[in-house]
């Protein structure tokens, strides 16, 4: 194994969304990540989530599968599992048995409300968590119903990678301590950790969360989308002065559009005109005008093309590994590189090992 996490055990109970991909961060960056799967897989088996496991198919309410999954557990560094608050206690799997047999455990729990307070035992989606965040609430377009980013924000980006972020340093204070601890990682909490930029410039007016009037939710004529001649969309985000500047003498659009760039009421009236302007040309035309410029520009690709896109195929952002086209892991390290690992059937070996060594 190589990789940054090398020799780190993972113990992952079969789960659906941020758990898998959380397991999946941590065997891309070398940790031996066994799963405990239940017949008939969890109903979204995904071959690149999926990737880097070894997998033991058992009943954990049998007195054969507890017993696994306390010898598993005894010599585990970590933990991860994403059922309902109560379910791995009723199970006899729960923190209080396993922390207690292996004080050194690191126990992660994910889940979308929480481990505590009225909802916690509710069941939920991505939507549902970031609804109530105030994250939602300001996507989309003005007048119409809020629009769901896909799962990105709630699910991955305040889950797993919180819950990822959560056991590495649940490792660092390992090391002075020498005991592990339980991880509460709840999608609301990290979601409300994302909106702290927005929280922190909202009192003091530097930004509005009304659809009409918030600059990074596509209602400013500079950040935001527009459709080409062809039917396909680019994507501007000239923020600064100095970009905008570039964005408006590069493409073309007259020069009386520079003035009064922050001025809101007239945003309509400027994104229209641009609209006219990006209409006119392809979008290999504008990314042949555009694109490597200081204009914040990118083409608007599905994501079947994003793998062949120039940028990300000089950095090798997707490889192909299982003949599957998939993201290489991430982040990169400059002397102990992760790297996708084969899928093994069975991971009755790799918990033979661990109780041997």
């Amino acid at each position: 194994m190589s990789g940054p996490l090398a020799g780190l055990r993972v113990l992952e109970f079969a789960g659906i969304g941020p758990g898998p991909h959380c397991a999946m961060l941590l065997a891309d960056l070398g940790a031996e990540v066994v799963r405990i799967d239940r017949a008939g897989g969890n109903g979204w088996p995904n071959p690149v989530v999926d990737r880097g496991r070894s997998t033991v198919t058992i009943d954990i309410r049998s007195d054969e599968g507890r017993a696994f999954c306390y010898d598993a557990a005894d010599r585990a560094d970590v933990l991860i599992e994403g059922f309902r608050p109560g379910v791995m206690e009723r199970l006899g799997l729960g923190p209080d048995v396993l922390c207690e047999r292996n004080p050194r455990l690191i126990y992660g729990r994910m889940t979308g409300w929480g481990q505590s307070g009225p909802l916690a035992q509710a069941a939920g989606h991505d939507i549902n968590y970031i609804a109530v965040t105030g994250a939602l609430a300001a996507m989309g377009a003005a007048g119409e119903p809020a629009m769901p980013p896909l799962n990105l924000v709630g699910d991955f980006g305040g889950g797993s990678m919180f819950l990822a972020f959560g056991i590495m340093a649940a490792l660092w204070e390992r090391q002075a301590s020498g005991r592990g601890q339980v991880i509460d990682a709840a999608i609301i909490d990290g979601v409300t950790s994302l909106m702290t930029m927005f929280a922190g410039l909202l009192p003091e007016g530097r930004i509005s969360m009304d659809r009409e009037r918030n600059l990074l939710a596509g209602a400013a004529p500079f950040y935001r989308c527009y459709r080409c001649a062809d039917g396909d969309e680019i994507a501007v985000g000239a923020l600064e002065p100095q970009f905008y500047r570039q964005l408006i003498e590069l493409s073309g659009a007259p020069t009386d559009l520079l003035e009064q760039q922050n001025d809101v009421a007239g945003w309509e009236v400027r994104s229209d005109r641009l609209a006219d302007l990006f209409a006119t040309r392809t979008l290999a035309e504008w990314c042949a005008i555009l694109e490597g410029s200081d204009a914040c520009f990118a083409p608007v690709l599905e994501l079947a093309a994003a793998p062949d896109h120039p940028h990300l195929a000089a950095r090798q952002t997707y490889v192909e590994a299982d003949g599957l086209i998939q993201a290489a892991p991430a982040p990169r390290f400059s002397r102990t590189p992760g790297a996708i690992r084969p899928t093994k059937a069975d991971g009755h070996e790799i918990i033979a090992r661990w109780r041997s060594q």
